[in-house]
């Protein structure tokens, strides 16, 4: 019994460390859009960086181990401390932070379901998640547009409706031409739509939709994951998404059960090698939308 508690000790141990070498290895990169914007990756959701002399104005934060990290980076960056701090959606993996950068003065701003989801218990792919602290909560939320007036720059956050979530935003700075669209845009992979969150593939098109529309072709758009991206590859990936949300729903018309929709590879044939291979498998997205399009 001692050799079996020693073992188990040993192990969680391990565990541990191994878990806190990956946090000290995470190195925050800012990669320069703009004399202004920054995109910084790390690990979880690409950070949206945009300073002047009014302050900065942050977009999401990812984990709360990493903040200091972050805040590291930002202060290579500017010397003004972040006076906004808006959140995307309400994952972990970007607003992690949020209690530890209300901490620091920003002041944190969300839709309105981003508060009230973090402000729950809740289950996300499968794990339970607490709710988190009242520091940790947006301050100022809204349920449609705002904008905001700063560094001489006028920037639109947008909610898109039922998309990657039930509470998504756009943030496109109106003078730069760039767009963070948070996670309903993963560059270049399938997207995981959270359907326990509000998501939809119905929506999740439709935010690509409504940023084609306030893009042209010099707009840079920071994506929830991955690369910077551009109009030309966000219209490719809406189209791509389109083509499955058909083949599915002709497949439901069929009759076609969720188990055959999820083990037939003909629906994602073409883009199975390119969009795959992410946490998001082909069949995983074909299973995603087969219960999205059910359910509506």
């Amino acid at each position: 019994m001692r050799t079996t508690k020693n073992l188990i000790t040993t192990l969680f141990i391990c565990v541990c460390a191994f878990s806190f070498a990956q946090k000290k290895e995470v190195v925050i990169e800012p990669i320069k859009i703009t004399e202004n914007i920054y995109m910084l990756k790390g690990q979880g959701g690409n950070i949206g960086l945009f300073i002047g002399e009014d302050g900065a104005f942050m977009i999401d934060d990812q984990f709360a181990p990493l903040t200091p990290k972050i805040l590291a980076a930002i202060k290579r960056i500017t010397d003004k401390p972040v006076k906004y701090l808006v959140n995307t959606h309400w994952h972990g993996d970007h607003t992690g932070g949020n209690e530890n950068m209300s901490k620091e003065g920003a002041i944190i701003v969300a839709h309105t379901n981003v508060r009230k989801r973090m402000g729950e218990e809740s289950t996300v792919r499968g794990r339970k998640k607490p709710a988190s602290p009242k520091e940790a909560l947006p301050v100022i939320t809204f349920d449609k547009d705002v904008m905001f007036h700063i560094n001489g720059e006028d920037v639109l956050v947008s909610h898109v409706h039922n998309a990657h979530t039930d509470g998504d935003a756009h943030i496109y700075f109106t003078n730069s031409n760039v767009m963070h669209m948070g996670d309903t845009y993963f560059q270049g992979k399938f997207p995981y739509i959270d359907l326990n969150s509000g998501g939809s593939i119905d929506g999740y098109i439709a935010a690509a939709n409504k940023a084609l529309l306030m893009a042209d072709d010099d707009t840079v758009i920071i994506p929830g994951h991955r690369g910077l991206s551009n109009k030309k590859e966000l219209t490719s990936y809406k189209k791509m998404l389109e083509i499955l949300r058909d083949r599915v729903q002709t497949k439901i018309d069929e009759g076609k059960t969720l188990e055959e929709v999820k083990n037939d590879a003909s629906i994602t044939k073409e883009y199975a090698k390119d969009y795959g291979g992410w946490f998001i498998t082909a069949e995983g997205i074909r299973e995603t939308i087969y219960r999205s399009l059910k359910n509506k």
